[in-house]
Formats: structure tokens, C-alpha cells, sequence
């Protein structure tokens, strides 16, 4: 069988190049190409070495952790201890989770089991077989992009999570606990007392709310003053103009609640003033929250007791 060392150390090469782009992905590095590729030179020359009459020394699991140390150092260079072995950890990592995810692959589209009369057989491809080496030149590239989305996806997610409270609402004795986003983005004041505004999907408190509150949104009349049918929630209402990004200016109805708890960095604060608007539309897709909270409400708010 012929062997084209040529061929794997340059797949060498690019490989370990975008590990190590991948792993500056999922710490946050900067990226400096020339280390890149100066890293993943050095760990495909171990890939030359056997080869050569050092092979039974290069085959050494101490050998293969030495080198590591060496690529690591070369891409990321050492500021201090905790750095270094934080780089060294998620290189492999990221080596495992791609290599991995390969051998999963392989294994889920291979078939080495065939029946033919009656009796079962089982065969193996081989690990130089062409095939091979095909699927992980095109696997390899295909794993690596979709680690990369998913890292990027879940460290969106933790942002939102890190900003996501509890909040307790308040009416008439009524108490309403939601998922709350603090959202800098949410700058909304009653333009007449500068109260801020948090925005609520009126899914989660219209079962306190008379029906007629619901019909005059969806047609948009806000008559509340004259309406009857509001009775004692008419003297809570208010119309709350905002404007949003190619669109005309709106209003959103909002009301005020008898109390307004938020629990932020494992404390309990007590919005001293502020309005709940009613969003007709769901505002998380996923779920993860019902209401955006307006960051005054966190600023202002007095700290009661820690939970």
C-alpha cells in the first residue's frame, strides 16, 4: 500500500489549525494566524516522526501530551498557569468533541453486518481504506463549522440566561411570578410621571383583567375613561406612546400593579414606582421569558432580604 506522506501531514496541518482556531472560538482568544499555523506545525510534525526510526518514541502517550504543550504555548503563548492549562484542556476538548463526532458518524452510516443465505457475516473496511480518509476530509470541515455554531449558540444563550430574573407582580392580592429579561434596550417612561415601564405578554395576567380590556386593545380604543366595564382598573390605566424602528408612533397600554418584586444577584428588590405594559405578542420564541424588564426597575429598586 502506498502512502502519501506528503498528503496527511499537510491534512495534519489544516486540521490541527482548525482546532486550534476553534478552540480561541470557545475561550474567547484572539486570534493571531501566524501562531495558528505555527502551532499546528509543530503538532503535524509528530505525524512525520513516525515514520522515521523515533516512531516507537513518538507513539508515547508522554510524547503526545508533550507536544500538545509545545502547539498550545506556540498558538496562545503563556501568561500564567491557570491560562495555560485552561488553553491545554479546551484544545482537547475541542479534539474530542470533533474527533468524536466523526467516529459517531462513521459508525451510525456504516454497515458491516450483511445476511446472505441464512448466515450473518461481518466484515471491516479498514482504517486505510480511500473511503476513509474521504469522509474525514469531508466530516472534518462539516463538524468543525456546526461546533462552532452550537459554542456560539450556547454562549448566546448563557448571556441571556445571566440576565434573565424572577418577577413577582401584584394586583389586588393576586400574585403573577414571571421570567424576566433585563433588556438596556427597554427605555420606555410614562411620559407624564417618568415611570418606567416593563413590558408583560398579556397572555400571563389577563385572567385578572376584565374581557372588555383585551376587546379595546384589538381594536385599538382606548375609551377606558367613559367605560364602565373597566370599572375599578380604569383609574390604573395608561396610554404609553413609543415608536419603533420604520414605523409610525403607537401606544401601548399599561397598567399599575400593587407591587412590583424582582429578585436580581440572589436578592429580592421592591420597585418603588412602576407600570406593567401589555404586549399582545409573545416576546420569546423559546419561552425563556415573559416580561422585559426595564433597568431602572433594578437601579432604583430597594433591596429587601437576601433569598
Amino acid at each position: 500500500m502506498s502512502v502519501y506522506l506528503d498528503v496527511i501531514w499537510l491534512l495534519n496541518l489544516c486540521f490541527d489549525s482548525l482546532l486550534l482556531w476553534l478552540t480561541a472560538i470557545m475561550l474567547k482568544r484572539n486570534i493571531v494566524f501566524w501562531r495558528i499555523i505555527a502551532g499546528a506545525f509543530i503538532g503535524s510534525l509528530l505525524v512525520l516522526f513516525m515514520f522515521t526510526p523515533f516512531s516507537l518514541y513518538a507513539q508515547q502517550p508522554f510524547i503526545k501530551l508533550l507536544f500538545s504543550f509545545f502547539i498550545v504555548y506556540t498558538a496562545f503563548g503563556f501568561k500564567r498557569f491557570r491560562y495555560f492549562l485552561e488553553n491545554v484542556f479546551t484544545f482537547y476538548f475541542a479534539t474530542f468533541m470533533v474527533g468524536g463526532g466523526l467516529i459517531a458518524i462513521h459508525y451510525f452510516l456504516q454497515n458491516e453486518v450483511h445476511v446472505s443465505s441464512g448466515v450473518m457475516t461481518t466484515y471491516s473496511m479498514g482504517a486505510g481504506d480511500p473511503v476513509s480518509w474521504l469522509f474525514v476530509l469531508v466530516g472534518f470541515p462539516i463538524l468543525w463549522f456546526f461546533s462552532r455554531k452550537r459554542i456560539e449558540g450556547i454562549r448566546e444563550k448563557k448571556l441571556r440566561f445571566d440576565s434573565i430574573v424572577d418577577v413577582l407582580l401584584t394586583f389586588d392580592g393576586t400574585h403573577i411570578p414571571l421570567k424576566g429579561l433585563i433588556d438596556s434596550g427597554n427605555q420606555l417612561y410614562d411620559p407624564m410621571t417618568k415611570t418606567p415601564v416593563m413590558i408583560v405578554e398579556i397572555d400571563k395576567v389577563k385572567a385578572i383583567f376584565p374581557e372588555r380590556l383585551s376587546t379595546m386593545m384589538s381594536e385599538q380604543n382606548f375609551a377606558w375613561l367613559d367605560d364602565e366595564q373597566l370599572g375599578k382598573w380604569s383609574c390604573r390605566l395608561r396610554l404609553i406612546p413609543y415608536r419603533a424602528v420604520g414605523k409610525e408612533q403607537q401606544f401601548l397600554v399599561a397598567v399599575r400593579p400593587d407591587r412590583i418584586m424582582i429578585c436580581y444577584e440572589n436578592e429580592w428588590i421592591e420597585v418603588q414606582k412602576g407600570l406593567v405594559g401589555l404586549n399582545e405578542a409573545s416576546l420569546s420564541a423559546d419561552g425563556e421569558y415573559q416580561c422585559i424588564v426595564h433597568p431602572k426597575m433594578v437601579q432604583t429598586g430597594k433591596r429587601l432580604t437576601a433569598s
